[in-house]
């Protein structure tokens, strides 16, 4: 009787050490979020640091028990997104975070099933990208950046900076689906302000070199740069101090990299709450389910030292409803 109970014995301690030996050889497996930033975005862009700080808060360790795929645009290639978006699928992440409209159409177009959070995105209901806010359906769902709203604002803010302005540039994409529905918010308020708009497009891959030239030919006495405006952030606000054009722009870190003014959602807190949608995702969520949000907070910059170099005294007004004053 003690011998069968040894031999059991045995037989059971051989069958653990086994089962153990092939859980060593099976890795558990950790969800892969696959990323794509706005075209200009670099990995060490705040708002990607905001968005991995998101994730650790919520207790997330990167490379430990979750990974990160990061695909960055190349600025000016027509399409780098949807090819983008379809190597995501390919490698069959699990959550897929974008950066912008576009993007997310990308990504829209790529999958219907593998979950989409939007980071930023203007308006995406009139985008296409969701049936309504409250009730997203599908599989995308995600941040506004309400730039639909904030378009009027920049304008206002500009006229507020520039009293004698008549006539007001504004640089866009065609290739961004939310261009055309910020200028049409924008015009709808620029008569009331006495600004005839003179709408400026450049694609993707285009220097803005040209339509610089022709805002001078045009007289222009000030210019809005609307959001992701393709790649030349920093090339604009060059142009800009040589053209000597008091320029507005729709991301605040354009401010940081020259422009005189910005006005927008700050990008990256919305960059940080993509984070909690990518946790309540992986814990099960439906997109469809999860109503998109929109900013909480929202920032104006001024760059004195821009004001300097082109030559313009801004009104206290601008000034003591700045939140930033680059100095």
């Amino acid at each position: 009787m003690k011998a069968s109970l040894n031999i059991c014995t045995i037989v059971v301690v051989a069958l653990m050490g086994m089962a153990a030996s092939a859980g060593a050889q099976q890795p558990v497996r950790i969800p892969r979020i696959g990323v794509i930033p706005v075209g200009e975005m670099k990995l060490d862009a705040p708002e990607i640091s905001a968005f991995e700080q998101g994730l650790r808060d919520l207790g997330y360790v990167k490379g430990k028990t979750i990974a990160i795929e990061y695909r960055l645009p190349e600025v000016g290639r027509p399409g780098a997104s949807d090819t983008l978006a379809a190597e995501l699928v390919r490698r069959g992440v699990d959550v897929i975070v974008v950066g912008s409209g576009r993007a997310a159409l990308a990504a829209k177009k790529a999958t219907t099933t593998i979950p989409i959070v939007i980071a930023l995105a203007p308006d995406p209901v009139r985008e296409g990208l969701v049936a309504s806010l409250a009730r997203p359906g599908g599989n995308i769902t995600g941040l506004s950046f309400l730039s639909m709203d904030l378009a009027p604002k920049q304008l206002e803010l500009l006229k507020t900076a520039l009293p004698n302005a008549t006539r007001i540039a504004v640089l866009w994409s065609g290739d961004i689906p939310a261009h055309p529905l910020l200028l049409k918010e924008m015009e709808s308020v620029s008569r009331t302000l006495g600004i005839t708009i003179q709408a400026l497009e450049v694609r993707s891959g285009d220097p803005p070199d040209n339509a610089f030239a022709e805002m001078a030919a045009k007289r222009a006495e000030g210019l809005i740069v609307l959001p992701n405006a393709p790649g030349f952030a920093r090339r604009t606000s060059d142009l800009a101090l040589k053209h000597r054009l008091p320029t507005m722009y729709a991301a605040t870190a354009h401010a940081d990299a020259g422009g005189l003014m910005a006005y927008a959602a700050d990008s990256r807190d919305n960059w940080r709450r993509a984070a909690t949608y990518v946790d309540k995702i992986l814990k099960g969520a439906k997109p469809g389910d999860l109503p998109v949000q929109q900013p909480t907070r929202f920032e104006f910059v001024v760059n004195l030292r821009t004001a300097r170099k082109l030559g313009i005294k801004l009104p206290q007004a601008i000034l003591s409803r700045a939140d930033r004053v680059i100095e």
